[in-house]
Protein backbone atom coordinates (compact mmCIF):
# COMPACT_ATOMS: atom_id res chain seq x y z
CA UNK A 1 0.00 0.00 0.00
CA UNK A 2 1.34 3.44 -0.98
CA UNK A 3 0.54 6.10 1.60
CA UNK A 4 0.51 9.75 0.60
CA UNK A 5 1.19 12.46 3.16
CA UNK A 6 2.06 16.14 3.50
CA UNK A 7 2.57 18.08 6.71
CA UNK A 8 0.68 21.28 7.57
CA UNK A 9 1.78 23.37 10.53
CA UNK A 10 -1.66 24.53 11.57
CA UNK A 11 -1.79 28.17 12.65
CA UNK A 12 1.64 29.05 11.30
CA UNK A 13 2.13 31.95 8.85
CA UNK A 14 4.13 29.68 6.57
CA UNK A 15 5.32 30.53 3.08
CA UNK A 16 3.11 28.77 0.50
CA UNK A 17 5.74 26.19 -0.43
CA UNK A 18 5.97 25.16 3.26
CA UNK A 19 2.28 25.29 4.10
CA UNK A 20 1.41 21.70 3.27
CA UNK A 21 -0.90 22.27 0.33
CA UNK A 22 -3.30 19.31 -0.07
CA UNK A 23 -1.89 18.56 -3.53
CA UNK A 24 1.76 18.85 -2.42
CA UNK A 25 1.69 15.29 -1.05
CA UNK A 26 4.51 12.79 -1.37
CA UNK A 27 5.09 9.08 -0.79
CA UNK A 28 7.96 7.28 0.95
CA UNK A 29 11.36 8.68 -0.08
CA UNK A 30 9.49 11.10 -2.39
CA UNK A 31 9.13 8.38 -5.02
CA UNK A 32 5.81 9.96 -6.02
CA UNK A 33 4.70 13.55 -5.51
CA UNK A 34 1.52 15.52 -6.02
CA UNK A 35 0.94 18.23 -8.66
CA UNK A 36 1.64 21.06 -6.18
CA UNK A 37 4.77 19.51 -4.65
CA UNK A 38 7.72 21.94 -4.60
CA UNK A 39 10.35 20.85 -2.08
CA UNK A 40 11.26 18.16 0.43
CA UNK A 41 12.28 20.37 3.36
CA UNK A 42 9.87 22.93 4.79
CA UNK A 43 10.88 26.14 6.55
CA UNK A 44 9.09 27.58 9.58
CA UNK A 45 10.25 30.95 10.93
CA UNK A 46 8.82 30.34 14.44
CA UNK A 47 8.60 34.12 14.87
CA UNK A 48 4.95 34.37 15.83
CA UNK A 49 3.82 35.21 19.35
CA UNK A 50 3.81 32.43 21.95
CA UNK A 51 1.12 29.93 21.07
CA UNK A 52 0.20 26.27 20.65
CA UNK A 53 0.26 25.35 16.99
CA UNK A 54 -0.21 21.79 15.83
CA UNK A 55 1.03 19.80 12.87
CA UNK A 56 -0.94 17.22 10.97
CA UNK A 57 -1.32 15.55 7.61
CA UNK A 58 -3.19 17.50 4.93
CA UNK A 59 -3.30 15.15 1.93
CA UNK A 60 -6.16 15.77 -0.46
CA UNK A 61 -9.00 13.31 0.10
CA UNK A 62 -7.40 11.26 2.90
CA UNK A 63 -6.64 13.77 5.65
CA UNK A 64 -9.28 12.12 7.85
CA UNK A 65 -7.53 8.75 7.58
CA UNK A 66 -3.99 9.97 8.17
CA UNK A 67 -4.84 12.19 11.14
CA UNK A 68 -6.98 9.44 12.67
CA UNK A 69 -4.05 7.03 12.26
CA UNK A 70 -1.88 9.35 14.35
CA UNK A 71 -0.24 11.95 12.11
CA UNK A 72 -0.82 14.88 14.47
CA UNK A 73 1.02 16.61 17.30
CA UNK A 74 1.41 19.87 19.22
CA UNK A 75 4.04 22.48 18.33
CA UNK A 76 4.62 25.07 21.07
CA UNK A 77 6.07 28.51 20.36
CA UNK A 78 7.56 30.54 23.24
CA UNK A 79 8.38 34.24 23.56
CA UNK A 80 9.74 36.65 26.17
CA UNK A 81 6.31 37.96 27.14
CA UNK A 82 5.00 34.50 28.01
CA UNK A 83 8.20 33.53 29.84
CA UNK A 84 7.92 36.63 32.04
CA UNK A 85 4.51 35.59 33.38
CA UNK A 86 4.18 33.61 36.66
CA UNK A 87 2.13 30.86 35.00
CA UNK A 88 2.56 27.17 35.91
CA UNK A 89 5.72 25.90 34.22
CA UNK A 90 7.77 22.77 33.72
CA UNK A 91 6.00 19.62 34.90
CA UNK A 92 2.97 21.75 35.80
CA UNK A 93 2.36 22.65 32.15
CA UNK A 94 0.93 19.63 30.33
CA UNK A 95 -0.19 19.12 26.71
CA UNK A 96 -3.45 17.22 26.23
CA UNK A 97 -4.33 15.96 22.74
CA UNK A 98 -7.91 14.68 22.75
CA UNK A 99 -9.20 12.31 20.05
CA UNK A 100 -12.07 9.86 19.91
CA UNK A 101 -11.18 6.39 18.65
CA UNK A 102 -12.78 3.02 17.98
CA UNK A 103 -10.92 -0.29 18.08
CA UNK A 104 -11.19 -3.74 16.56
CA UNK A 105 -11.08 -6.79 18.88
CA UNK A 106 -7.34 -7.21 18.18
CA UNK A 107 -6.65 -3.65 19.35
CA UNK A 108 -6.13 -2.13 15.91
CA UNK A 109 -7.92 1.07 14.99
CA UNK A 110 -11.38 0.76 13.48
CA UNK A 111 -12.65 3.22 10.89
CA UNK A 112 -15.83 2.60 8.87
CA UNK A 113 -15.40 1.69 5.21
CA UNK A 114 -18.94 2.75 4.31
CA UNK A 115 -21.89 4.65 5.78
CA UNK A 116 -24.11 2.60 8.09
CA UNK A 117 -26.89 2.35 5.50
CA UNK A 118 -25.10 2.40 2.11
CA UNK A 119 -27.19 3.03 -0.99
CA UNK A 120 -27.08 0.55 -3.92
CA UNK A 121 -24.10 1.08 -6.20
CA UNK A 122 -22.06 2.93 -3.59
CA UNK A 123 -18.30 2.44 -4.12
CA UNK A 124 -16.40 0.34 -1.59
CA UNK A 125 -14.70 1.72 0.37
CA UNK A 126 -16.66 4.96 0.56
CA UNK A 127 -16.37 8.14 2.58
CA UNK A 128 -18.66 8.60 5.58
CA UNK A 129 -20.25 11.95 6.53
CA UNK A 130 -18.83 11.93 10.05
CA UNK A 131 -16.93 9.76 12.51
CA UNK A 132 -17.61 9.50 16.24
CA UNK A 133 -15.42 7.00 18.04
CA UNK A 134 -16.73 5.05 21.04
CA UNK A 135 -13.70 5.75 23.25
CA UNK A 136 -11.82 8.91 24.18
CA UNK A 137 -8.02 8.97 24.00
CA UNK A 138 -5.79 11.62 25.56
CA UNK A 139 -2.18 11.67 24.38
CA UNK A 140 -2.81 8.24 22.88
CA UNK A 141 -4.22 6.60 26.02
CA UNK A 142 -7.88 5.67 26.39
CA UNK A 143 -9.64 7.27 29.38
CA UNK A 144 -6.38 7.91 31.25
CA UNK A 145 -5.79 9.25 34.74
CA UNK A 146 -3.22 11.82 35.80
CA UNK A 147 -1.88 12.24 39.30
CA UNK A 148 -1.64 15.92 40.15
CA UNK A 149 -0.67 17.95 43.19
CA UNK A 150 -3.19 20.23 44.94
CA UNK A 151 -2.02 23.33 43.07
CA UNK A 152 -2.45 25.15 39.76
CA UNK A 153 -1.72 23.39 36.46
CA UNK A 154 -1.60 24.77 32.95
CA UNK A 155 -3.06 22.53 30.22
CA UNK A 156 -2.47 23.08 26.50
CA UNK A 157 -5.48 21.25 25.10
CA UNK A 158 -6.02 20.35 21.44
CA UNK A 159 -9.15 18.82 19.95
CA UNK A 160 -7.54 16.59 17.32
CA UNK A 161 -10.72 14.58 16.68
CA UNK A 162 -12.02 14.08 13.16
CA UNK A 163 -15.58 15.23 13.80
CA UNK A 164 -16.39 15.47 17.50
CA UNK A 165 -16.93 18.78 19.29
CA UNK A 166 -16.46 18.76 23.07
CA UNK A 167 -17.87 20.79 25.93
CA UNK A 168 -14.98 20.55 28.36
CA UNK A 169 -16.01 20.85 32.01
CA UNK A 170 -15.07 19.48 35.41
CA UNK A 171 -17.30 16.85 37.01
CA UNK A 172 -18.25 19.15 39.91
CA UNK A 173 -18.93 22.01 37.46
CA UNK A 174 -16.43 24.21 39.29
CA UNK A 175 -14.65 27.05 37.52
CA UNK A 176 -11.32 27.16 35.76
CA UNK A 177 -9.57 29.81 33.67
CA UNK A 178 -9.17 30.26 29.93
CA UNK A 179 -5.90 32.12 29.31
CA UNK A 180 -5.29 31.48 25.61
CA UNK A 181 -6.73 30.34 22.29
CA UNK A 182 -5.44 29.23 18.87
CA UNK A 183 -3.36 32.37 18.40
CA UNK A 184 -1.86 32.64 21.88
CA UNK A 185 -2.58 34.33 25.18
CA UNK A 186 -5.68 36.42 25.80
CA UNK A 187 -5.46 40.00 27.04
CA UNK A 188 -6.76 38.80 30.40
CA UNK A 189 -7.97 35.48 31.86
CA UNK A 190 -11.63 34.47 31.58
CA UNK A 191 -13.27 32.46 34.35
CA UNK A 192 -15.42 29.69 32.87
CA UNK A 193 -17.32 26.55 33.87
CA UNK A 194 -17.19 24.96 30.42
CA UNK A 195 -15.70 25.50 26.98
CA UNK A 196 -17.03 24.36 23.60
CA UNK A 197 -14.08 23.23 21.47
CA UNK A 198 -14.53 22.01 17.90
CA UNK A 199 -11.95 20.03 15.88
CA UNK A 200 -8.57 21.81 15.41
CA UNK A 201 -9.25 24.41 18.09
CA UNK A 202 -6.81 24.79 20.98
CA UNK A 203 -7.44 26.12 24.46
CA UNK A 204 -4.91 27.19 27.07
CA UNK A 205 -6.44 26.69 30.51
CA UNK A 206 -5.46 26.75 34.18
CA UNK A 207 -7.11 24.45 36.71
CA UNK A 208 -6.49 24.97 40.43
CA UNK A 209 -6.60 21.56 42.12
CA UNK A 210 -6.02 22.91 45.64
CA UNK A 211 -9.76 22.61 46.34
CA UNK A 212 -9.64 18.89 45.43
CA UNK A 213 -6.91 17.83 47.86
CA UNK A 214 -7.02 14.03 48.27
CA UNK A 215 -9.95 13.70 45.84
CA UNK A 216 -10.65 12.77 42.24
CA UNK A 217 -12.17 15.01 39.59
CA UNK A 218 -13.06 14.09 36.01
CA UNK A 219 -12.64 16.18 32.89
CA UNK A 220 -15.94 15.65 31.09
CA UNK A 221 -17.55 16.19 27.72
CA UNK A 222 -20.74 17.94 28.79
CA UNK A 223 -22.36 17.35 25.40
CA UNK A 224 -22.37 13.59 25.91
CA UNK A 225 -22.74 12.86 29.63
CA UNK A 226 -25.19 9.97 29.11
CA UNK A 227 -22.56 7.97 27.19
CA UNK A 228 -19.07 6.65 27.97
CA UNK A 229 -17.68 9.39 25.70
CA UNK A 230 -18.95 11.89 28.26
CA UNK A 231 -15.75 11.24 30.22
CA UNK A 232 -12.35 12.42 28.99
CA UNK A 233 -9.85 11.70 31.77
CA UNK A 234 -9.53 11.61 35.56
CA UNK A 235 -7.34 13.79 37.76
CA UNK A 236 -6.22 12.11 40.98
CA UNK A 237 -5.21 14.85 43.41
CA UNK A 238 -2.62 14.05 46.07
CA UNK A 239 -3.17 14.97 49.71
CA UNK A 240 -0.03 17.01 50.17
CA UNK A 241 1.73 19.77 48.31
CA UNK A 242 5.48 19.02 48.38
CA UNK A 243 6.43 22.67 47.93
CA UNK A 244 4.55 26.00 47.80
CA UNK A 245 2.75 26.88 44.59
CA UNK A 246 4.37 30.13 43.45
CA UNK A 247 2.50 30.29 40.16
CA UNK A 248 -0.20 32.91 39.67
CA UNK A 249 -2.90 33.85 37.19
CA UNK A 250 -2.08 37.46 36.25
CA UNK A 251 -4.89 39.95 35.71
CA UNK A 252 -3.15 41.00 32.49
CA UNK A 253 -1.69 38.33 30.24
CA UNK A 254 -0.76 39.85 26.90
CA UNK A 255 -1.04 42.74 24.49
CA UNK A 256 -3.12 41.96 21.41
CA UNK A 257 -3.32 44.42 18.53
CA UNK A 258 -6.82 43.90 17.23
CA UNK A 259 -7.51 45.10 13.68
CA UNK A 260 -9.63 48.28 13.43
CA UNK A 261 -12.75 47.74 11.30
CA UNK A 262 -11.93 51.01 9.53
CA UNK A 263 -9.08 49.26 7.71
CA UNK A 264 -11.38 46.77 5.96
CA UNK A 265 -11.07 46.81 2.16
CA UNK A 266 -13.57 44.07 1.32
CA UNK A 267 -16.41 42.12 2.90
CA UNK A 268 -17.12 38.60 1.65
CA UNK A 269 -20.34 36.74 2.43
CA UNK A 270 -19.63 33.01 2.20
CA UNK A 271 -22.17 30.27 2.81
CA UNK A 272 -21.73 26.80 4.30
CA UNK A 273 -24.03 24.44 2.41
CA UNK A 274 -25.11 20.81 2.29
CA UNK A 275 -25.69 18.91 -0.93
CA UNK A 276 -25.49 15.38 -2.37
CA UNK A 277 -23.00 13.78 -4.72
CA UNK A 278 -23.81 11.44 -7.61
CA UNK A 279 -24.13 8.49 -5.19
CA UNK A 280 -26.57 10.26 -2.89
CA UNK A 281 -23.95 10.79 -0.18
CA UNK A 282 -24.02 13.92 1.95
CA UNK A 283 -21.65 16.50 0.50
CA UNK A 284 -20.81 19.68 2.40
CA UNK A 285 -19.62 22.70 0.42
CA UNK A 286 -18.23 26.19 0.90
CA UNK A 287 -20.25 28.81 -0.96
CA UNK A 288 -21.79 25.98 -3.02
CA UNK A 289 -18.46 25.30 -4.72
CA UNK A 290 -16.29 22.18 -4.91
CA UNK A 291 -12.51 21.93 -4.49
CA UNK A 292 -11.80 21.85 -8.23
CA UNK A 293 -13.92 24.90 -9.06
CA UNK A 294 -11.92 28.04 -9.99
CA UNK A 295 -10.54 30.04 -7.08
CA UNK A 296 -12.88 32.82 -5.94
CA UNK A 297 -11.25 34.06 -2.72
CA UNK A 298 -8.32 36.21 -3.92
CA UNK A 299 -7.47 38.89 -1.34
CA UNK A 300 -4.58 41.27 -1.88
CA UNK A 301 -1.43 40.84 0.18
CA UNK A 302 -1.58 43.07 3.30
CA UNK A 303 -5.27 43.81 2.78
CA UNK A 304 -7.86 43.55 5.56
CA UNK A 305 -11.13 41.73 4.93
CA UNK A 306 -14.23 40.72 6.83
CA UNK A 307 -15.64 37.31 6.05
CA UNK A 308 -19.25 36.59 6.94
CA UNK A 309 -19.53 32.82 7.38
CA UNK A 310 -23.20 31.93 6.95
CA UNK A 311 -23.97 28.37 8.05
CA UNK A 312 -27.09 27.25 6.21
CA UNK A 313 -26.77 23.72 7.59
CA UNK A 314 -27.88 22.42 10.99
CA UNK A 315 -24.45 21.08 11.94
CA UNK A 316 -21.30 22.60 13.40
CA UNK A 317 -18.50 23.57 11.04
CA UNK A 318 -15.09 24.60 12.42
CA UNK A 319 -13.72 26.86 9.69
CA UNK A 320 -9.94 27.12 9.35
CA UNK A 321 -8.18 29.68 7.15
CA UNK A 322 -4.54 29.01 6.34
CA UNK A 323 -1.79 31.65 6.78
CA UNK A 324 -3.70 34.06 9.04
CA UNK A 325 -4.94 34.62 12.53
CA UNK A 326 -8.28 36.38 12.75
CA UNK A 327 -10.62 37.98 15.26
CA UNK A 328 -14.26 37.06 15.76
CA UNK A 329 -16.36 40.22 15.47
CA UNK A 330 -19.79 38.83 16.33
CA UNK A 331 -22.31 36.02 15.97
CA UNK A 332 -25.90 36.23 14.69
CA UNK A 333 -28.70 33.80 13.99
CA UNK A 334 -30.02 33.67 10.44
CA UNK A 335 -32.63 36.30 11.33
CA UNK A 336 -29.90 38.76 12.26
CA UNK A 337 -30.33 38.55 16.03
CA UNK A 338 -27.08 39.10 17.92
CA UNK A 339 -25.86 36.04 19.85
CA UNK A 340 -23.58 35.82 22.87
CA UNK A 341 -19.89 35.37 22.06
CA UNK A 342 -18.02 32.24 23.04
CA UNK A 343 -15.16 32.76 25.52
CA UNK A 344 -12.63 31.85 22.81
CA UNK A 345 -13.98 34.66 20.61
CA UNK A 346 -11.98 37.14 22.71
CA UNK A 347 -8.64 35.78 21.49
CA UNK A 348 -6.82 35.38 18.21
CA UNK A 349 -8.09 32.44 16.19
CA UNK A 350 -7.22 30.36 13.15
CA UNK A 351 -10.24 28.06 13.47
CA UNK A 352 -13.71 29.23 14.44
CA UNK A 353 -16.72 27.18 15.53
CA UNK A 354 -19.69 28.12 13.34
CA UNK A 355 -22.80 26.56 14.83
CA UNK A 356 -25.76 25.42 12.75
CA UNK A 357 -27.94 28.17 11.29
CA UNK A 358 -25.57 30.84 12.52
CA UNK A 359 -23.51 33.63 10.95
CA UNK A 360 -20.06 34.42 12.31
CA UNK A 361 -18.16 37.50 11.18
CA UNK A 362 -14.36 37.45 11.30
CA UNK A 363 -11.74 40.06 10.40
CA UNK A 364 -8.20 39.33 9.22
CA UNK A 365 -5.17 40.78 7.47
CA UNK A 366 -3.65 38.64 4.73
CA UNK A 367 0.07 38.65 5.46
CA UNK A 368 3.03 38.05 5.33
CA UNK A 369 3.07 35.99 2.10
CA UNK A 370 1.26 35.87 -1.20
CA UNK A 371 0.60 32.60 -2.99
CA UNK A 372 -1.65 29.56 -2.93
CA UNK A 373 -3.33 28.52 0.32
CA UNK A 374 -6.66 26.94 1.31
CA UNK A 375 -9.56 27.39 3.68
CA UNK A 376 -11.85 24.60 4.80
CA UNK A 377 -14.06 22.96 7.38
CA UNK A 378 -11.96 21.08 9.95
CA UNK A 379 -14.43 18.30 10.40
CA UNK A 380 -12.14 16.08 8.40
CA UNK A 381 -14.85 13.97 6.77
CA UNK A 382 -16.33 17.24 5.49
CA UNK A 383 -12.96 18.59 4.35
CA UNK A 384 -12.24 15.43 2.36
CA UNK A 385 -15.64 15.59 0.60
CA UNK A 386 -15.51 18.52 -0.56
CA UNK A 387 -15.68 21.30 2.02
CA UNK A 388 -12.38 22.93 1.11
CA UNK A 389 -11.58 25.78 -1.25
CA UNK A 390 -8.43 27.32 -2.70
CA UNK A 391 -7.33 30.68 -1.31
CA UNK A 392 -4.97 32.75 -3.45
CA UNK A 393 -3.22 35.75 -1.91
CA UNK A 394 -2.44 38.22 -4.71
CA UNK A 395 0.75 40.33 -4.55
CA UNK A 396 -0.34 43.92 -3.95
CA UNK A 397 1.67 45.09 -6.97
CA UNK A 398 -0.72 43.29 -9.32
CA UNK A 399 -3.86 44.79 -10.75
CA UNK A 400 -6.45 45.22 -8.01
CA UNK A 401 -9.21 44.29 -10.42
CA UNK A 402 -8.06 40.67 -10.08
CA UNK A 403 -9.65 40.57 -6.66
Amino acid sequence: MITQTVVHLHGSPSEPDSDGHPEAWFTKNFQQTGPSFVKEIYHYSNRERATALWYHDHTLGITRLNVYAGLAGLYLIRDKEEKSLPLPKGKYEIPLIVQDKSFNPDGSLFYPAQPEDPSPGLPYPSIVPLFLGNTIAVNGKVWPFLKVEPRKYRFRLLNASNTRTYKFQLSDLSSFFLIGTDGGLLKRPIKVQSLDVSPAERIDIIIDFSRFEGKKVVLQNGIDLDNPTGEIMEFQVTKRLPCPDKSKIPCKLSNIDFIPVEKVKKVRRLTLNDSEDEFGRLMLLLDNKEWDDPVTETPLLNSVEIWELVNLTVGIHPIHIHLVNFQVLDRHDLNGNLLDPLPADFGLKDTVLVAGEQTVRIIMKFEPYSGDYVWHCHRLEHEDHDMMRPLKIIPSSLNKHKR
